[in-house]
């Protein structure tokens, strides 16, 4: 069973609001070019307009075509382009964070040692212990 296709006074709605919206002078919806937007601007039932696939069909080559259709895509593709570089910033600022980590534990090793060393010097006494003469200097 087929969907018997709409009313020429519904297809003239729709085509009349599709042309509002296009044209920028909505005067029932925010004027975003959505299928949403074409029916409330035309006053039918969403299932009204699916019927009207004439009109649909239009409606999709003409949003297709339109400036904020490219105006979306290119935006889309801006969009995708800076959550890439995200990612890469992310994972540098990950990598760095890695070597910063890194370097403060080698520093902490090494003050522990430098610690060990000094507390080590500031330990040695200063007497002087005399050696026993070998025999070939008594002599």
């Amino acid at each position: 069973m087929t969907t018997p296709p709409v009313s020429p006074k519904t297809e003239q709605a729709l085509l009349e609001a599709m042309a509002r919206l296009f044209a920028g002078t909505p005067q029932r919806t925010d004027g975003k070019l959505t299928k949403n937007n074409l029916w409330r601007e035309a006053g039918v039932s969403r299932a009204t307009m699916n019927r009207a696939t004439d009109v649909l069909a239009e409606w999709d080559r003409r949003v297709g075509e339109s400036p904020a259709s490219l105006r979306d895509q290119r935006q889309a593709e801006e969009l995708t382009l800076l959550r890439r570089q995200l990612k890469e910033s992310r994972d540098e600022r990950r990598h760095l964070q890695d070597r910063v980590e890194a370097s403060a534990t080698v520093i902490a090793t090494l003050l522990a040692e430098v610690a060990a060393l000094r507390e080590q010097q500031a330990n040695r006494t200063a007497t002087v212990v005399p050696l026993p003469r070998s025999r070939a200097t008594r002599e």
